[in-house]
């Protein structure tokens, strides 16, 4: 059998793990490879130097796995992260890389921006939120507002057991979801409890339904 190279094989071991884990691999200076996952995304590219703070270097400069949260100011997003060194010829050599979700705990509400000052929402009244005009709105039973943070800080800080992104515009609340209709080219069209319908995109079909079981 041919020698298979670390790229495709790192593929089918991504597929092991969970759609929400992304897979790093890097030498003693930068990353050699990357897979990113549905849920986070930290935009490395092969070639893109490991920086002082990442999981990464951690792991490389002490020579042990490191496991830790590490905060958004590494990558502008914030994430846990799981290191492990490896050696070739008894010499430290690189790293692999397991990369999660970092979930903020104990917060139960979106604050948006109200006409006179800003509105704490409760994440089970939140009904979609929506890039649309470069602004990010949060879109609740009745009321509408925006809020600072992008949609890709928001998958890591809204509850996964409540919230699905579904395209690259829309998270969506699953509690809100009154019935998902097929669509063409594998997509679908979610209608929600108050009549509006949301789209399901290609690129997010698969993932949202094997986190929705269907």
């Amino acid at each position: 059998m041919e020698k298979i190279t670390p790229g495709p094989l790192l593929d089918v071991m991504g597929e092991l793990f969970s759609d929400e884990i992304s897979i790093a691999v890097s030498n003693m200076d930068e990353y050699t490879y990357y897979r990113p996952s549905k849920r986070i995304d930290l935009k490395i590219k092969p070639g893109d130097k490991v920086r002082e703070g990442t999981i990464a270097h951690k792991a490389l400069t002490t020579g042990h796995k490191a496991s830790e949260f590490i905060n958004r100011e590494v990558f502008g997003v914030p994430y846990h992260g799981m290191a492990v060194p490896f050696e070739e010829d008894g010499e430290l050599a690189g790293c692999v890389m397991a990369i999660y979700p970092a979930y903020t705990e104990g917060k139960s509400v979106v604050t948006v921006k109200s006409p006179d000052g800003w509105k704490p929402i409760p994440f089970t009244d939140v009904r979609y939120l929506e890039v649309k005009d470069r602004k990010t709105h949060v879109h609740a039973a009745d009321f509408s507002g925006t809020n600072k943070n992008s949609l890709q800080e928001f998958e890591y800080l809204l509850p996964r057991d409540l919230f699905i992104r579904c395209h690259r515009s829309f998270i969506v609340n699953v509690h809100h979801i009154e019935e998902i209709y097929p669509d063409t080219h594998s997509t679908f069209v979610l209608e929600m409890d108050n009549g509006e319908r949301l789209p399901v995109s290609q690129s997010y079909s698969s993932y949202f339904r094997k986190l929705l079981g269907f």
